[in-house]
């Protein structure tokens, strides 16, 4: 009968409050529909990592194989970008490229809380790993955790799948306190008539991924397999390559990666003060990601003949295209003729840019 028992007996409270924990993350993935693809896995994962004696993380576990083979070798995250190089249109980019200026501008979060954290008294490498959440990037931000801050890891990804999937709740506000009404209804002029070639949208992602690299080396596993993926979809010759990066390969590595993530949130290690700060600075970082866009957009107004509408500044984050999708509901809402949906998808698909290559220089400029 002690046999039986023994996890019964071995059971603690802070187990249980992991329990909760990935219950909550579990219910905000069906009820509330945040990220349910990541937030399902995750919560799920937490629990089966917090069962006492659990087979699943122990060596030999499989998510501790998956731990070993996705997670520690850097696989899980290059593959997702792959995936997501392969969704991304960079049309309304090449089409409007001073949208590139704010997938810059609005990596700012990163910078700034890092140099909190520091503060803070976390190291320079886990200071680093922490702003990254602010990229709001979630294969990024497991990318440098991985390599600066592997004890993080759960907090740091945790964090950044959260906020990624609380965009609709986060930016809003933080626009609307640094805009006016007047400034929000801002019609921008459509510039859409330039026709991008074949043979541009095929160079782009070769051109990037050659001038990325040569700035900064280490992030070449990101910025190419992102490009990587995005040269399959506007090749025209590999249709069905592009369809199952877009489809099997996303759905089956983000589940994986999902419930890998959750399976490093152990009690010992989640359950702490440090956890509580990391997930406060992530917030910080993505606040301030939404500010450094909003802001950079009001400045560029005061030089500019043809006004931005500063909205589209906080599509820069990396959250694609959901920051896109938001910006044009709020545009919507303020006046329903204002279109501005191509431009703030333009800015966000600068943003995923930006946060690859403010990944890259951070891993290099910290290295």
């Amino acid at each position: 009968m002690d046999q039986l028992l023994y996890g019964i007996k071995a059971l603690n409270i802070y187990e249980i409050i992991m329990f909760l924990i990935g219950g909550v993350l579990i219910y905000l993935a069906i009820k509330k529909e945040y990220e349910p693809m990541l937030l399902l896995p995750i919560g799920f994962g937490a629990i089966l990592a917090n069962i006492p004696f659990s087979s699943a993380i122990h060596e030999g576990g499989f998510l501790e194989i998956l731990f070993k083979a996705g997670i520690l070798t850097e696989l899980f995250p290059v593959l997702i970008f792959i995936a997501v190089g392969a969704m991304i249109d960079f049309t309304p980019l090449l089409k409007q490229p001073s949208m590139l200026f704010f997938g810059a501008a609005a990596q700012f979060g990163i910078f700034f809380t890092m140099s909190m954290a520091a503060l803070f008294g976390f190291s320079l490498k886990e200071a680093a790993s922490i702003g990254i959440i602010g990229a709001a990037d979630g294969p990024t931000s497991i990318y440098v955790a991985t390599r600066f801050a592997r004890h993080l890891l759960a907090p740091i990804s945790v964090a950044a799948y959260s906020y990624m999937s609380l965009v609709p709740i986060i930016q809003p506000p933080v626009i609307r306190l640094l805009t006016t009404p007047a400034e929000r209804k801002i019609h921008m002029k459509p510039d859409f008539d330039i026709e991008i070639s074949k043979t541009v949208q095929i160079l782009f992602p070769i051109v990037i991924t050659i001038v990325a690299g040569v700035i900064a080396p280490i992030s070449v596993a990101l910025i190419g397999s992102l490009m990587f993926g995005n040269l399959i979809r506007v090749s025209g010759v590999l249709d069905r390559l592009s369809k199952a990066a877009q489809n099997e390969l996303a759905n089956l590595v983000t589940l994986l990666l999902g419930i890998t993530i959750g399976s490093t949130m152990t009690a010992e290690q989640f359950l702490s003060p440090a956890t509580l700060l990391i997930i406060a600075m992530g917030l910080v970082a993505f606040i301030f990601d939404t500010a450094g866009g909003v802001v950079f957009a009001k400045i560029l107004n005061i030089f500019l003949k043809n006004k931005i509408n500063p909205m589209v500044g906080a599509a820069g984050i990396s959250a694609f295209p959901m920051s896109a999708r938001v910006i044009q509901k709020m545009a919507q809402k303020e006046d329903p003729s204002n279109f501005i949906l191509m431009q703030a998808v333009g800015a966000n698909v600068a943003g995923q840019l930006g946060s690859i290559i403010a990944g890259g220089l951070i891993l290099t400029l910290v290295k």
